[in-house]
Parts: C-alpha cells; structure tokens; sequence
C-alpha cells in the first residue's frame, strides 16, 4: 500500500499542473480578446492616452437619430375630378437629439402643419418620385419653421417610412 501512495501524489500534482496551466491560458485568451475587440472597434486600449485623437482637426463623427410619428398621416389630395387619399408614415432624422426631442414635445402642431403640407399637394405629382422628394422637402421645410418659431433646433431630414396614393 505504501508503494501505491507513493506513485499517486507525482500523478496528482501532473493533474494539478495541467489544470493550472489551462486556466492561465483561457484567462490569457479572453484578454486577448477582449484587448483585440476594443482595438479593431477603434475604441484604442482602455487607459491608452492617444495623441493623434485628441489634437485632430477633424470633427468626430456624430451619428444620426430618428424619431417617428406613430400614426398615418391621411388625408385627400388635389385631383382632377375625383377624390384621392393619401397615406404617409413619416420619421424624422436628426444629428441633435435636442431636434427630436422638441419635435416629440411639439407633435400635435408639427402633425397638423404636415395634414395641411401633404392635403396641399398634387394626386400626380405624388406619383413621381420627384414628386414625393418635393414633398419630403417641403414637410422638411414646414417641421423646421415650426421648429424654429418653438426656439428649438432643427432636423435634418424627413423619411417616409411607407407612402400610399389612391
């Protein structure tokens, strides 16, 4: 029995050493890549001082964000001899959140003014996609004049998320 102790303890501290050394190297691995992605996300290491970032002239990218006006805009549009329907969803873009922001606070004027924009405009015109640009300009142009009268910022553009004419 002594003899089978004795050959026991080298096997177990052979075990021990492998488990040590696989530990160190998944901790390693995940260092690793947790260093790789925050480098190749362009974040640069965590406590790295950068001085190309900090004295360059460009401005920083400021990505945009979006907000929308939940329901359709319906109503009728200009058409010869017939009445014709419009359906608009509509979202607005903006690089200030402070823009979006101010027009959520201001929806129900902003919703009204776009009724009267679109209610205004041709059944034909409507049918182009020239026309529907024209049309996007001008709710563009009504939504920042509210915008402006409100003393908020303005947005930057506005998108139709879906666009029936009937």
């Amino acid at each position: 029995m002594a003899e089978n102790t004795a050959t026991e303890a080298p096997a177990k501290k052979g075990k021990l050493k492998l488990i040590i050394m696989l530990v160190i190297i998944i901790i390693l691995a995940v260092g690793l890549s947790v260093v790789g992605t925050l480098w190749f996300l362009g974040g640069g290491l965590p406590g790295a001082d950068d001085a190309e970032t900090t004295t360059s002239a460009e401005p920083a990218f400021v990505a945009s964000s979006y907000t929308e006006i939940e329901k359709a805009l319906v109503t009728t549009v200009q058409a010869q001899g017939r009445q014709r329907y419009a359906q608009v969803y509509v979202s607005f873009e903006a690089k200030d959140p402070a823009a979006l922001a101010a027009a959520d606070v201001h929806m129900p004027l902003i919703r009204s003014q776009l009724v009267m924009v679109l209610g205004s405009s041709d059944f034909m015109q409507l049918q182009t996609p020239e026309g529907r640009q024209t049309l996007a300009d001008s709710m563009l142009q009504t939504v920042n004049q509210v915008l402006e009268q409100e003393g908020e910022p303005a947005i930057d553009r506005v998108l139709f998320r879906n666009f029936v004419v009937q």
